[in-house]
Parts: C-alpha cells; sequence; structure tokens
C-alpha cells in the first residue's frame, strides 16, 4: 500500500500531526492528488545540502509544477473548481516561492513524507526504518522547529500582503477625500461668490448651493470618521505584524543562527556538524523582504498623514514609533547575518597561508550584490574584542598584528544565491602580543580575526556598517607551540558559554565533559572514540589518582588539564594525550579502528590482563613514560609479562606496527 495511503488511515492525534505539517508552503490537496508522483520521484537521492544536486532539485520542482498544472486543467466538473483553483495557485506559489529556490521544495517535502512515514511505523508497530524513510528522514533536513519557522513566514506574508491591500484601499479613500473637499471647497467659492454678488444671483442659486454644501459636508465628515478608523486599525495591524516580526526574527537570530555559530565552534573539536546555514538563510531573506516591505508600507501611511492632516488635537501617532521599530529590526537582521562561513584556523602559524571566507545571509534580497561590499581583516587581541563589544566599533589602525592579502570584494554566486567572500590566500606576517603574568604563555593567549564592511541599501538610503569575529584563534611561530595551543583552544571551544565576555571560559570543569571532549577529538582524528574503560584510565592520569577516574562529576582544572606536570613525568596531562593522538592519526589509524590496540591501560592492569591470558598473548599499550610512545607488552615462555622499549614516530618511519611486531617477535625467538 501507497505510503499516502497508509497515512489517511491513521487515527486521532497521528492523523492530526500529519495534517499540521501541511500548509501554504505545501498543501495537503497538492500532496493528495500528485501522491503517487511524489513518492516515486522523491525516492531519487537528491541531498538538499549538496550544491552538486542544484540542477535535480530545480528539474523535479519545474515538473511538480507542471504535473499541478496538468492535474488542474484535467478538474472540469464543478464539483472540483475549489480545489482546481487551490491547485492553481499552488503552482504559482511553487513559482514564486521554489523555481530560484528548489532545494527549499526538497526540505518541505522531505520532512513532510518523513513525518507521515515516521508516524506509519509508528502505528504499525515497526521498529526501525526502512529504506525509503532514511531517504525521507524529516531530521536534520528539516526538523519540527524548522517547519514551524516557515509556516509562521507564511502567516507574516499573508498578513503583509493583507495590510498591502488595506493601504491601497486607503489610499483610495483619501483620494475620494480630496475629490470630495476640494468639490465642498468649491460650493463654498460658489457660495461667498453668490453672497458677494447679491444683485446678479437668484436666491435660490444660493438656497441650493447651501444644501448641496451640507451634503457634502456631511459626506466629507462622515469620510473623515472613516479614514480615522481605517487610519486606526491599519496602524494596528502594522503594530501586531512589527510584534510579530520581532518575534520571530529573534527566534531566528538568537535561537537558530546562535545555535549554528555553537555547532560550527563544536565543529572545531571534532563534533559532527550539519551546516544548516542554507536553511537559515532562507528565514532571514524572507524576513527581511517582509521587514521591507512593512517598512515601505508604514513610511506610505506616513505619508498619506501627513499629506492628510485630518487627526483631531491630542490624538496619538504610532507610526513614527512604529518605523524605528521596524528599521532597527532590519538593521540587526544586517548585522547580525554577517557570517564567518569558513573559521579561519584556530591555531594559526605566522608566515604561514591561511584561508577564511564570509556571507552575508540577507544581501540577495537587498540587492547588495548590485554594488559588491568590500571586507577587510584585521587581528585583535582579547581586550580589543572586549572594547569592540563595549562601543561597537574600533578606533582607526587599533590591531594586534598584519595581515597580508587581508581584502576582498563579496560575489553573488547565482548558483547557491550566497553572497560571499572568499580569502584564500592570508598570511599573518607580525604579531604584538600583551605583557605575560605568572604562568602565562604565548600558548595561553586568545586573538580574533575582526571581519569588516560597509554597504548601503535603499539606493542609499540606509547604510550599514558591519562586522563579526571569528572563533579565538591562539598564534604561534614554533611548531612545538602547537599542542598547548590546540589546548587552549580545544578548552575554549568545548566549554565557551553563550553571550560571554570574550574570550572567558570556566577554570573548572566537570571530568565528565572534559572526557566526552577528549574522545570525540580523538575520534575525529582517528577514527574510533573511547570506551568508558580508556576514559576511566584518563581520568585517574588527569586527577593524579587512580581511584578517580570513575566520577563524572570531579571537577578537572584548567592547570591539572595543561599546566601541572604529571607526576615523576616533564610532560602534562594534554602534552601526553596530544602526542598518542597525534601518534595514532598518523601511523596506527587502521590498528585502533580495527580495536587491536587496547592502547589507555596502566602498566599494573597489563600485567594482571596478562597473566590469565596463555603464554605468548600480547596486548599494545600507549606508554605512560614517553610522549607519543606505544610499547608491547606480552606473556613470555617462562610466564614472565615482558614490556619492550615504547616505539614512536621515528620508528614507525623505518617499520610498520606490523612489521615491528614481527620483527620482535623473530628476535625473541632466537632469544
Amino acid at each position: 500500500m501507497a505510503l499516502w495511503a497508509k497515512a489517511q488511515q491513521l487515527q486521532g492525534e497521528s492523523l492530526r500531526q500529519v495534517h499540521a505539517v501541511y500548509g501554504n508552503h505545501f498543501p495537503i490537496e497538492v500532496r493528495h492528488f500528485l501522491a503517487p508522483w511524489i513518492e516515486n520521484k522523491m525516492l531519487t537521492e537528491i541531498d538538499p545540502e549538496n550544491a552538486e544536486h542544484y540542477q535535480y532539485a530545480a528539474n523535479f520542482v519545474e515538473t511538480l509544477i507542471k504535473e499541478l498544472e496538468n492535474k488542474a486543467a484535467s478538474m472540469e466538473t464543478e464539483e472540483l473548481f475549489l480545489t482546481r483553483i487551490k491547485l492553481q495557485e499552488a503552482a504559482e506559489y511553487f513559482k514564486v516561492q521554489y523555481l530560484n529556490n528548489p532545494m527549499m521544495l526538497i526540505r518541505v517535502i522531505r520532512h513532510c513524507l518523513g513525518t507521515e512515514m515516521a508516524l506509519v511505523k509508528q502505528a504499525e508497530g515497526v521498529i526501525g526504518a526502512s529504506p525509503v524513510h532514511q531517504v525521507m528522514s524529516p531530521s536534520p533536513c528539516l526538523p519540527r522547529n524548522n517547519l514551524e519557522i516557515t509556516q509562521q513566514i507564511e502567516t507574516l506574508r499573508q498578513r503583509t500582503q493583507e495590510t498591502g491591500e488595506n493601504l491601497r484601499q486607503m489610499e483610495q479613500e483619501h483620494e475620494a477625500f480630496a475629490l470630495e473637499y476640494h468639490e465642498l471647497t468649491k460650493v463654498q467659492a460658489s457660495i461667498q461668490h453668490v453672497q458677494n454678488n447679491p444683485l446678479t444671483q437668484s436666491p435660490d442659486v444660493e438656497k441650493q448651493l447651501r444644501a448641496k454644501k451640507e451634503s457634502l459636508a456631511q459626506k466629507v465628515n462622515q469620510r473623515v470618521v472613516e479614514l480615522l478608523k481605517t487610519r486606526a486599525l491599519l496602524a494596528e495591524k502594522h503594530k501586531d505584524t512589527v510584534v510579530g516580526i520581532g518575534s520571530l526574527q529573534g527566534r531566528v537570530l538568537d535561537d537558530e543562527l546562535i545555535r549554528w555559530k555553537r555547532e560550527q565552534q563544536l565543529a572545531g573539536n571534532g563534533v559532527p556538524f550539519v551546516n544548516s546555514l542554507d536553511i537559515i538563510q532562507e528565514w532571514c531573506e524572507a524576513l527581511s523582504e517582509i521587514i521591507w516591505q512593512n517598512r515601505q508600507q508604514i513610511k506610505d501611511s506616513e505619508r498619506l498623514r501627513t499629506k492628510f492632516a485630518i487627526d483631531p488635537p491630542g490624538s496619538v501617532d504610532i507610526l513614527p514609533t512604529l518605523n524605528t521599530q521596524i528599521t532597527q529590526l532590519l538593521s540587526s537582521l544586517v548585522t547580525s547575518t554577517f557570517i564567518i562561513e569558513k573559521q579561519p584556523p584556530q591555531v594559526m602559524k605566522t608566515n604561514t597561508r591561511f584561508t577564511s571566507s564570509v556571507r552575508l545571509l540577507v544581501g540577495p534580497k537587498l540587492n547588495v550584490h548590485m554594488s559588491p561590499p568590500q571586507v577587510s581583516v584585521s587581528i585583535i587581541s582579547e581586550a580589543q574584542a572586549n572594547t569592540l563589544l563595549k562601543n561597537d566599533k574600533m578606533a582607526k589602525g587599533d590591531t594586534s598584528g598584519e595581515i597580508l592579502n587581508n581584502t576582498g570584494s563579496m560575489e553573488y554566486h547565482k548558483s547557491t544565491r550566497h553572497l560571499s567572500v572568499h580569502f584564500r590566500n592570508m598570511q599573518l606576517r607580525k604579531i604584538k602580543r600583551t605583557e605575560k603574568k605568572g604562568s602565562e604563555s604565548v600558548m595561553d593567549e586568545k586573538f580574533s580575526l575582526l571581519f569588516q564592511s560597509k554597504f548601503s541599501v535603499g539606493g542609499g538610503e540606509l547604510v550599514f556598517q558591519v562586522w563579526t569575529l571569528s572563533l579565538p584563534v591562539v598564534v604561534i611561530v614554533h611548531g612545538n607551540q602547537e599542542p598547548h595551543a590546540w589546548a587552549t583552544v580545544t578548552w575554549d571551544n568545548a566549554f565557551a558559554e553563550p553571550g560571554r565576555i570574550p574570550f572567558v571560559v570556566p577554570d573548572r570543569v566537570p571530568w565528565g565533559q572534559v572526557s566526552e571532549t577528549l574522545s570525540t577529538k580523538f575520534k575525529a582524528a582517528t577514527g574510533r572514540g573511547l570506551t568508558s574503560g580508556n576514559l576511566k584510565y584518563l581520568g585517574s592520569k588527569a586527577f593524579r589518582n587512580h581511584n578517580a577516574g570513575d566520577n563524572p562529576n570531579g571537577i578537572i582544572t584548567w592547570s591539572q588539564f595543561c599546566k601541572e606536570p604529571l607526576p615523576d613525568r616533564n610532560f602534562t596531562f594534554w602534552e601526553w594525550f596530544y602526542a598518542i593522538k597525534k601518534l595514532t592519526r598518523e601511523h596506527l589509524r587502521g590498528p585502533w579502528v580495527d580495536n587491536i590496540i587496547h592502547g589507555f591501560i596502566s602498566r599494573n592492569q597489563t600485567v594482571d590482563m596478562l597473566k590469565l591470558r596463555p603464554r605468548g598473548t600480547f596486548m599494545l599499550r600507549y606508554s605512560d613514560s614517553e610522549l607519543g610512545g606505544i610499547t608491547i607488552a606480552w606473556h613470555g615462555e617462562n610466564d614472565e609479562i615482558l614490556m619492550i622499549q615504547p616505539f614512536n614516530t621515528k620508528d614507525f618511519t623505518i617499520r610498520s606496527l606490523a612489521e615491528s611486531l614481527i620483527f620482535h617477535h623473530f628476535l625473541h625467538a632466537r632469544q
């Protein structure tokens, strides 16, 4: 049975949830009358996040619109008249909304069908999902809260269209008022003329004129009452729209965009990152369009009020306040959507080429690309970043270094609808550091790249100066500074809190959070994460206590993490962990992924485990005593547990792990 047929058999809350995912963005009538065609076509693997699939999506949307028009044309009976109108309206809406943005319709349909599939499976009591469900999964392409935003945008669009029509009617009423008022002034002038020339005019003429004046005056007064009422109603509608825009914009910018930025930062630690920026751009573009239209409507309403000054004395005019509010919303939207799409490297070595890119999400809709803005890049210190946030501007030339190739023009890419600039050949030539105190080192010092631009919209009516800061950057000059620099970056990425003062992070963190970060980092670098046993061992190392490793609520400090040397060692916990991660990534990835390397286990545990195994059993464990070392421990023929000198990167450039195992087995056999 087809998916849509099964969905229609759902009952109660499940059926209500199916109806809830449809709306003007994708009418349920379209789903119903094109059900077989949609289900057949949506089996095709079109990835809405893959720019290479854009043309496939565009062809799908064009064909869908043709199918809709053909289906509507085939509905000739009187009973299907309203349905035919609905499908025709949907086809027109799809042309406007999705022809230039086919990926959005793909996301919408995938979400709708994915929701249906999930509810049908739930009703059937089936655990798991079929391949069809995997193709049409509602997450992460368009989660429910995302669809709610899309529906709210559609509601605001309809409300804006309604107030636009109200404004046009009000303009016509003002024009009618102007004609009636002009006619009244003409009659008054005629009466005055008759009064000034009584001998030349008949008394009946003045009587007729006065009767006409009285009738016109009543009409004009009634028109004034109606106009005042219309003005007030329209102003209230605009007020409600502005409130709705503010609420939705807050959700998009303060929730979704901030979440995207946080996920982008966590991706710096290896957390999987689903890039939903194109979806957020859709919302921001829609908001900019709605804001601009309402702003124009409010300005037109103000113009009418000024031109026709009929408001009674003492009346309150809320339009100037609404104009200020809507302009502020536009300003906030523009300045908040100047985004670093590709972050610069967070550990940055001087005199080394690096790349980065920035994007203006609302640029295309506001036609900013018609006069491409310049973007400049500079590097600033933590203190300078604080000053910038407080004052919203930087003193000219107030930077902490010199960057080559640090300017570029934003370009509009039609296929992706991105307005962006990609810096491909930047290079940090010089860096100015602050004075260090106590145990501080240059690898603790955080900088940030400042991207700035200036452009105008509306024919120069509004000028925006925008800026955005990169994630914290640690600048190094030597490769041996890299491990500590990555400790600073890793801690910041993991534990930065929303809305923080740049670039403050907590000094003390629960071990459970630290261990999760370490496992994520290790998996991103080597292909496999850490087991609970691995993490317990790491915890005992970090706390310098063999019994403290399995307490996720235990607090570990920044100093314990990367400042204080491990007992009887000349290196820190982080240096030890970082060296192992580097060794595994470069030389041991395959054996680690295949679970051949036990790795994180103490010497005593190794001895205890091997004693319980047959002679000849061996184990691979990371060295406690040497940075970036792995050792072979085995149960010898004389029942002793032997451990050989650890292998390191230098050794693996000569022999692979497998070759080393064979070589040492050969030596042992000869002995």
